[in-house]
């Protein structure tokens, strides 16, 4: 069985750092950002490039080791035929332009999801862009496209049964964790939603058993430094219990096991 070199929530308590070592984001609100403009939906999406471009930049100015951002759903591509693809051409756009700087700034880059879907010369300019970054050792930037949460836990169920063969019962949440497609990575700290909804849609079910919640009205094109900022002042704020009460935090008492609740 592989090993993760991090901690699970649900198996131990992880390490608080007052600033978040992972952050998560739904990037959400680019549409409704357009219209309020009236400019097509589409305008939004390209703003809202620049604003992940200024996230990224406060992300590594504030020693984040590990940025998630959901970019593309497997449910988006239920929207209009014109928009999916003017976000395939604005990913490769923005891919393009931005790999040699994500590589100057030694971040490391991974593109999840279910990439068969995508076309061959996109995957091919994924896969490059994540060569030229394998051996940077700052931040990593996961970009989350054609993702699920739901997808993600069975894909690694089916690879576990895989690396398994004849085994059909006992698993325990060590064997499944190794398969996940973020594996190479701790759960996330922060959650950020931007837009005003407050749901997680799909993303990262596994990842996001405990960590914190911020939901903001902000749209993401207006999404910067200072909003992210508040965020994370936010979770400064948080009591992080980890199934353990107030009174074990304060008296620094260890928990009595591995695997409590919320």
């Amino acid at each position: 069985m592989v090993r993760l070199p991090f901690l699970s929530s649900t198996r131990g308590v992880p390490e608080a750092a007052k600033i978040p070592r992972h952050i998560a984001i739904i990037m959400d609100g680019n549409g409704r950002w357009a219209r309020k403009r009236l400019m097509p939906r589409v305008a939004g999406h390209a703003k809202g490039v620049d604003a992940l471009r200024e996230v990224i930049r406060t992300c590594l100015d504030r020693g984040v080791e590990y940025l998630t951002v959901f970019a593309f759903s497997s449910e988006n591509w239920r929207r209009p035929k014109d928009e999916v693809s003017f976000l395939m051409q604005l990913f490769v756009k923005s891919l393009r332009l931005e790999i040699e700087r994500i590589h100057r700034n030694n971040m490391r880059l991974h593109v999840v999801g279910d990439l068969a879907r995508f076309d061959q010369a996109l995957i091919d300019l994924i896969r490059e862009s994540e060569a030229l970054t394998a051996g940077n050792t700052g931040m990593h930037l996961t970009i989350c496209a054609n993702y699920g949460g739901r997808w993600d836990v069975m894909q690694a169920v089916e690879k576990m049964l895989a690396a398994s063969p004849g085994v059909t019962g006992g698993f325990a949440e060590e064997d499944l964790a190794p398969h996940l497609a973020l594996s190479f990575c701790p759960e996330p700290d922060l959650f950020i939603r931007t837009g005003g909804e407050q749901r997680i849609s799909n993303f990262m079910l596994w990842q996001l058993a405990y960590s914190e919640l911020y939901f903001t009205d902000k749209l993401w094109p207006e999404f910067g430094e200072a909003a992210l900022d508040e965020a994370i002042l936010s979770y400064q704020q948080r009591e992080r219990r980890f199934g353990r009460t107030s009174e074990q935090l304060v008296s620094g008492e260890p928990d009595s096991s591995a695997s409590g609740h919320a």
